[in-house]
Formats: C-alpha cells, sequence, structure tokens
C-alpha cells in the first residue's frame, strides 16, 4: 500500500488502496456464499440427498436468498439484554475476521498489506476474535447464551496455544514470520512443500504430526463439528447467539466462516505451498505470458487448495460424531499441547544442528 501511496501521490494512492481494499472484500464476501453452498451440498450428499437446488440454477443463488432474507427480517433485541453491547459483538466479530485477511497473500504480490511480522498480526487478531463471542453472549442476559461464550472464550484459548507451537515448526524452517516468505520458501515443486518436505527429510514426520493437529485444531478453533461444543444444540438450545436474529445472526455467520475460509488459507500457506502448484514452472516457460496471467494461475492454485481444505472442513462435519467437552479439553491440554512442544524442540534442534540456513 504504502508503494501505491509513494508512486500516486497521497490523495491517488489512498484511494486505489481502498479501492484494492473494496475488491478483495468483495470478491471474498462472494467466495464465501459459494463456499457455503458447497458445504451445504457436501453435508446433502453425505446423507444422499440433494441440498439447496431450487433457487437459481443448480441452487447457486441460494446463499444469496438466504443473506436477503436475514437482511429483511426484523432484528429482535431481548428487553433485559445490553443494547449497545448486544449489537456491537457482531459487528466485532465480523470486523476482526475481515481484518485478519489482511496480511494474507493469495500470489505473488496480491496482498493488502505485506507484514513483516504477519503471524504475529495473525496471532493478534485472532486472539481478539473471541471478544465478540464472550460479548454476545454476556449482553443477551440469558444463561445459555453466556455458557456457550464461556465454552467458546475457553476452547479458543485452548487451541490457540498448538496451532502458535506449530506455526513456530514452520516459521523455524522458513526462517521469516512474513507469510510470502514463508511460500516463497516452499518454491520448487510438491517435495519443497513442508507437509511433503523432502529437503528436510528428517522432519517429514514432525511435519506430518504438525499438519494433522494444526487441521484439528483449526476445527476446534472456529467451533466446527466435531468440536462445535459451544453451539450443542442438544445442551445449549444453540449457544452464544441463539437470542440473535435478522442481520446480527448474519453478522455472526459471516464472521465464523471468515475465520474457517482463514485457517484454510493458512493451511495452504504454511504446509502445502501457498499459490504454487507441485511440478515448478520454469523462467523461459513463465516470461512467455504477462505477469498479470501468471499470478492469475497462482491465484487458481491458491484457491484449488483452500477449496480442497474447506471440502476437509464440510466432511468432518458430516460424517464425525460431536465429542463431550471434557474430551476436548484434554486432546487440547494434555496430547496436543505437549505434543506441539516437542515438535518445537525436534525442529529447532535440527535447525540450529544441521545448519539449516533461515
Amino acid at each position: 500500500m504504502s508503494g501505491l501511496i509513494e508512486q500516486y501521490g497521497a490523495l491517488t494512492g489512498w484511494l486505489l488502496v481502498l479501492g484494492q481494499v473494496g475488491l478483495f472484500t468483495l470478491v471474498l464476501s462472494l467466495s464465501i456464499a459459494f463456499l457455503l453452498l458447497l458445504d451445504r451440498k457436501v453435508w446433502a450428499a453425505v446423507m444422499m440427498r440433494k441440498g439447496p437446488n431450487v433457487v437459481g440454477p443448480f441452487g447457486l443463488m441460494q446463499s444469496f436468498s438466504d443473506f436477503g432474507k436475514f437482511l429483511l427480517k426484523e432484528i429482535i433485541i431481548p428487553a433485559g439484554a445490553n443494547k449497545t453491547v448486544f449489537l456491537l459483538a457482531p459487528i466485532l466479530t465480523l470486523t476482526l475476521a475481515f481484518a485478519a485477511w489482511a496480511a494474507i497473500p493469495v500470489a505473488p504480490g496480491w496482498v493488502i498489506s505485506d507484514l513483516n511480522v504477519g503471524i504475529l498480526y495473525l496471532f493478534a487478531i485472532s486472539s481478539l476474535g473471541v471478544y465478540g463471542i464472550i460479548m454476545g453472549g454476556w449482553a443477551s442476559n440469558s444463561k445459555y447464551p453466556f455458557l456457550g461464550s464461556l465454552r467458546s472464550a475457553a476452547q479458543m484459548v485452548s487451541y490457540e496455544v498448538s496451532i502458535g507451537l506449530i506455526i513456530v515448526t514452520v516459521i523455524l524452517l522458513a526462517g521469516s514470520m512474513n507469510l510470502s516468505d514463508i511460500v516463497n520458501a516452499q518454491d520448487g515443486g510438491l517435495f519443497t512443500w513442508h507437509l511433503f518436505t523432502l529437503e528436510h527429510v528428517l522432519m517429514l514426520p514432525v511435519m506430518v504430526v504438525a499438519f494433522v493437529m494444526f487441521f484439528v485444531s483449526a476445527l476446534a478453533e472456529t467451533n466446527r463439528p466435531p468440536f462445535d461444543l459451544p453451539e450443542a444444540e442438544s445442551e445449549l438450545v444453540a449457544g452464544y447467539q441463539v437470542e440473535y436474529s435478522a442481520t446480527p445472526y448474519l453478522l455472526f455467520m459471516f464472521g465464523e466462516y471468515l475465520n474457517i475460509v482463514l485457517m484454510c488459507a493458512m493451511m495452504a500457506l504454511l504446509f502445502m505451498g501457498g499459490w504454487h502448484g507441485p511440478v515448478p514452472m520454469g523462467a523461459d516457460f513463465v516470461n512467455m505470458f504477462p505477469a498479470w496471467i501468471v499470478n492469475l494461475g497462482h491465484l487458481a492454485w491458491f484457491m484449488a487448495k483452500l477449496v480442497f481444505f474447506f471440502f476437509l472442513f464440510a466432511l468432518v462435519k458430516a460424517v464425525v460424531p460431536r465429542y463431550r467437552y471434557d474430551q476436548l479439553m484434554r486432546l487440547g491440554w494434555k496430547i496436543f499441547l505437549p505434543t506441539a512442544l516437542a515438535a518445537v524442540v525436534i525442529v529447532g534442534g535440527y535447525v540450529v544442528y544441521a545448519g539449516v540456513q533461515a
């Protein structure tokens, strides 16, 4: 962004920056609409039914129909609720969910803010995200939403620790906290990706275990089944958002899906080479095309990986039964945390004693 301001001047530069942010937000929002449809189609296929197929061709407009319904419905606020906090909570949740995407590169140079400490920025934003849920549960002035928000806070904090330690292993191998640098460190084909690395072949079992733990922790971090305990309908009616309706409810759900897709993007960037394909393209071949066409190809690879991981998220929801809350906490603190700590020690020792150049 600073480059545009320096190149075109303050006013024009800022207008271009705002245009880029607006375009990115629009494309991301449209992507969420179709990924939500994919989510519902996967559940339907597992249950041997068709799923949404009436609104638009093949049901493609179903998400937009639901969006319109939420916008037009009446906003109902419980009589005993703190109205200011009640309405602020979903806005905060959605704002932080969008803000996290500012540091996500989708192709070479295609990122809103290419932060040198992009990983730390994502940690900060994800840590703040729990406040929206706590505020919503508390402001509803009802026991069930409050219990759901407390569960969510404990769950997100528990699994953020494991996710943070797993990301440290990737940082050690890549030698940078900049997400673009982490992706470029995996340039060279399938076997340079951290999940399939042969360059650091001794670390291959560690990275496979780290990836599996990251995937499971991402399910818990985003309150997805089988870890959707804050929204356990059989126990809490519907969790922290039970008192919400219409647009505020939509904001909560939109923020939740933005976080789910963010985790899919993180898995692609950290473990699967980001925008790089499984077969490296030679410089001579790449130079045959304009830069924007090459970047569209990179974007296509990134989106393909993101959709694949989102498909796995949907499949897990459809086929895995829900955990009990004590099982969820035991998994996070007694299994994932010690294993993630061991992975950091092993990778750190490898980087130091094997002379890996960061």
